[in-house]
């Protein structure tokens, strides 16, 4: 199969090892892609934002396959348009991924589907954000509406904290994002996260991790589009996952096909765990990242395989094999992240770090300047590793970080601590 992967970022870059991996891989594209996945791919410069591009570019080059990225082109109804064209794609419509996109629709899919979540108001002014607020107290959780990468969540412990992110919100801080705001009620527990392939009919649990959203140790600082992850999640044991997929998952999937809004694709699940119950935090519907690079070191070829069964409505006749394997990765981002940073500085000992089925550093935001090998984002490499328990993949993935030389870089040390702990 001619393959082409929509994306620039470490979540494509591990799905791109994966695919690369199965035999059924003849060529395979990533657009645009990044200076790492220019190793093991062809790299195209098309904006992956426009529909009409990507499927002149699919026709062109004879794509078999297109597997979706990111949640900014699901949004716009790239794999819509790919579809129209009758180019097989993995990714769910445009009218599905309000999802992701929404968080007031997926609490009204939640509310018509009974699916447990946090308690919730809708606001599209600020006066009326914050008045509400003055009735629920904090702690509390503030939410921009719409696509924000990863960034427009505010957990607010005090008034001050809370009132001064409804500002940020309504004033423009995450874009037209923040233009309508979802309050949340504050939900204890431990978070993480469940993957779910579905083809419009069938679903298939294949993974569950855990992220670290805060830029420091111990779980502190600001909220980052992800420092680090593992798999599995300890706290997701099979029972809760079985709720999970029993009153989450397949009641929210029922509801949109009820609707004539099939969902077709990944749906990453969310969920807020105390006393054995899980609730929804969220819904995204592509991979997580980081997430997805610990998932694809567990999966490897396979994930192809059962991309492939989605996309083609052949679910049900798939099972996922996996290994008594854990792994780890460590984001390593520009010293400034999630605030401003500078781009450009040069990263050295990529090249001499070992590659195989336990190693893997996927690039995130990476170019290629006079040979070397720059920075060229926020969160720049995921260092991952596997092994046969999560300490021995942590440690082989802080020794590959260690072995980079960037001390324009940073990355926390204590991935995996809670359930190491």
């Amino acid at each position: 199969m001619n393959i082409l992967i929509l994306g620039s970022g470490g979540r494509e870059h591990s799905l791109a090892w994966a695919v690369k991996q199965n035999p059924k891989c003849g060529r395979l594209i990533v657009a645009p892609g990044n200076a790492g996945i220019a190793w093991i791919a062809e790299c195209a410069d098309i904006d992956i934002m426009d529909g009409a591009a990507v499927v002149s570019f699919a026709e062109a080059n004879a794509m078999d396959f297109v597997i979706v990225g990111p949640e900014a082109p699901l949004a716009a109804g790239v794999a819509d348009r790919l579809r129209e064209a009758g180019i097989l794609t993995f990714g769910p419509s445009e009218a599905a991924s309000l999802l992701e996109a929404s968080k007031s629709f997926t609490k009204e899919i939640c509310d018509a589907a009974s699916a447990p979540t946090a308690g919730y108001a809708h606001f599209t002014d600020a006066d009326s954000a914050k008045a509400h607020l003055r009735e629920v107290g904090t702690p509390i959780v503030i939410k921009a509406d719409g696509l924000a990468a990863g960034k427009g969540v505010i957990i607010a412990e005090t008034q001050d904290e809370a009132l001064s992110a409804i500002d940020d919100m309504f004033g423009g801080a995450f874009g037209g994002a923040g233009a309508e705001v979802v309050i949340e009620e504050f939900m204890e527990g431990e978070e993480a996260s469940l993957f779910v392939l579905c083809d419009g009919e069938n679903v298939l649990s294949i993974g569950t991790a855990q992220d670290h959203k805060r830029v420091g140790e111990g779980d502190t600082g600001p909220n980052t589009g992800g420092m680090g992850a593992y798999s599995p999640a300890p706290v997701l044991s099979s029972k809760i996952e079985t709720r999970a997929m029993d009153e989450i998952v397949r009641p929210t999937m029922a509801e949109m096909a009820r609707r004539g809004t099939a969902f077709q694709g990944v749906l990453y699940a969310g969920l807020m765990i105390k006393d054995g119950q899980p609730r929804l935090v969220e819904y995204n519907v592509r991979f997580g990242d980081p997430e997805c690079q610990v998932l694809m070191m567990r999966l490897g070829a396979q994930a192809l395989d059962l991309m492939h069964a989605c996309a083609e409505g052949r679910l049900g006749e798939m099972s996922v094999t996996w290994a008594e394997d854990h792994a780890l990765t460590v984001v390593m981002a520009a010293k400034g992240y999630p605030g401003d940073y500078e781009k450009g500085s040069v990263i050295n000992g990529i090249e001499d770090a070992p590659e195989d089925s336990f190693h893997q550093i996927f690039h995130a935001g990476t170019a290629r300047r006079d040979g070397a090998i720059i920075a060229n984002g926020g969160r720049v490499l995921n260092v991952t590793a596997r092994g046969a328990s999560l300490i021995e993949a942590r440690d082989r993935a802080y020794g590959l970080a260690d072995a980079i030389d960037w001390p324009e870089g940073f990355f926390r040390r204590d991935i995996g601590w809670r359930a190491l702990s």
